[in-house]
């Protein structure tokens, strides 16, 4: 909630002064005032919930005592198949308790990989040229990169980024999302998708030196 009021450039005095439902607070502070995650002693403070809930009525009693019992097995289930990979304990039940944020994050992850090792301010505003981080990828591992050049605009709307990585430099095509491509971009792979695996350049496969039941297939002469 705090981090929602600075965002919008509301000061916590001016709260109580909102018209009730005007605001659109995050589903995590709706359910918080609603009582979803219990009451704290003495109530939630009226005018508050009033503010932030607007028509819909805080729950009465114990928040638990309203929902039906689960199949854990079901929903994981359910959730490894929207995941795409065996959900772990972990992701079940940041699911169950956050479903909206969970897919949220998912959709990060499978898009970006785990970006927890980087540097808080890399994160949110990036490298400036010349300027170096060290990133702990896990114990007794550690990447240095340094961002050397930033390449001109071309027509998909993608930059040439010259970096360096443990001191040797590396090159990658990325797509500056500060502006609009003129060119329309076509995915040759689903990320999302272990079972897909985009081609460097364009390709036809002509014959797959495996049989059936063979494991780790290897496609020739494309």
């Amino acid at each position: 909630m705090t981090m929602f009021l600075i965002t919008r450039g509301i000061k916590p005095a001016d709260v109580l002064n909102l018209e009730p439902g005007s605001v659109p607070f995050p589903t995590s502070v709706i359910e918080m005032l609603s009582g979803d995650l219990g009451q704290p002693a003495g109530g939630w403070p009226k005018k508050l919930q009033k503010v932030v809930l607007g028509d819909r009525q805080p729950i009465r009693g114990r928040p638990g005592a309203r929902l039906k019992p689960l199949n854990l097995k079901k929903v994981k289930d359910e959730l490894s198949a929207k995941l795409k990979h065996e959900a772990d304990d972990t992701e079940l039940y940041s699911h169950l308790m956050y479903p909206e944020v969970f897919a949220e994050y998912a959709k990060f992850v499978r898009d970006y990989g785990d970006v927890g090792p980087l540097p808080t301010p890399a994160f949110f505003y990036g490298l400036k040229p010349g300027e170096e981080i060290s990133v702990e990828i896990e114990e007794g591992k550690t990447l240095f990169i340094k961002l050397s050049h930033l390449g001109d605009l071309d027509k998909d709307g993608r930059r040439v980024v010259t970096f360096e990585l443990n001191g040797m430099t590396r090159e990658a095509a990325v797509t500056d999302r500060s502006v609009v491509a003129k060119a329309k971009g076509r995915p040759k792979a689903d990320p999302a998708d272990a079972m897909q695996v985009a081609a460097p350049m364009p390709g036809l496969i002509t014959s797959l030196a495996v049989n059936v039941g063979a494991k780790w297939p290897r496609a020739t002469n494309c």
